[in-house]
């Protein structure tokens, strides 16, 4: 015969299992919906994000929103403005070099733990991906680009998570928040520019993790993270000095 304190315990248990969805949850999604379309680059530099168009863009009210955007602004992932708003913060070189120093030594890092830990069905997810970008090869249009930029980031994660540390994968997330908007912008400055066949870049760094490589590995990812902080530095510069020339 079962007891009373059983029986309490029991439907304790069954009632906290079957907890109906409460607001948390709505933020919670709320959340890594924005998280997940800065981090792949789906919105641009300067970008102005209204709480409104937020929330009618997710389907949701704007108490989930803000609450989520607030938390996107204390990541540095988006900055506050007035009137309920916020943007994406606009590039400058020197918010550039930092975020490309501090992703070389992290997601350098990374790879390096990854070089030793990877396995036969990890490359298969990678050589998928490869082909995929393979078949996109021109850009033309911007739904183009949000491929690109989706394929881009779902091969370096898919990388990363083969580290296998746990503290790791919250930093490069956090740096890719912050330079996800950038990426985006030299893919469009590559489009016009006819850079197109941009996965020879991640072609040598599944090589040198094909030969446990650690330090070509390193060099072939700091090259492929470089190029396009750098393309888009040069491309500032260059802008900076006509208007110069012109005044």
């Amino acid at each position: 015969m079962r007891s009373a304190v059983t029986d309490k315990s029991s439907n304790d248990l069954s009632a906290a299992q079957l907890m109906p969805v409460g607001r948390e949850t709505v933020q919670d999604r709320v959340y890594s919906e924005l998280r997940r379309a800065l981090i792949g680059g789906m919105f641009e530099p300067s970008q102005v994000l209204t709480i409104r168009g937020l929330a009618d863009a997710l389907a949701t009210s704007t108490m989930p929103v803000r609450e989520a955007v607030g938390r996107l602004i204390t990541e540095k992932a988006l900055e506050a403005l007035p009137n309920r708003s916020a943007r994406v913060p606009p590039i400058t070189i020197e918010r550039m070099s930092d975020l490309l120093r501090t992703r070389i030594l992290i997601e350098g890092e990374a790879i390096a733990l990854a070089t030793e830990r990877m396995t036969g069905p990890d490359f298969a997810r990678i050589e998928a991906l490869l082909h995929e970008w393979d078949e996109m090869r021109a850009l033309k249009q911007p739904k183009d680009v949000d491929r690109e930029v989706t394929l881009n980031q779902r091969f370096h994660f898919e990388i990363y998570r083969s580290c296998g540390s746990s503290v790791l994968m919250p930093m490069i997330e956090s740096l890719w928040l912050q330079s996800g908007p950038c990426i985006r912008v030299a893919i469009y400055a590559f489009s016009e520019a006819g850079e197109v066949d941009t996965a020879q870049y991640h072609r040598r760094i599944v090589s040198a993790l094909a030969t446990k490589d650690v330090d070509a590995a390193r060099e072939a990812l700091a090259a492929d993270i470089s190029r396009p902080f750098e393309y888009l530095r040069s491309k500032m510069l260059a802008e900076e000095k006509l208007r110069e020339v012109s005044k």
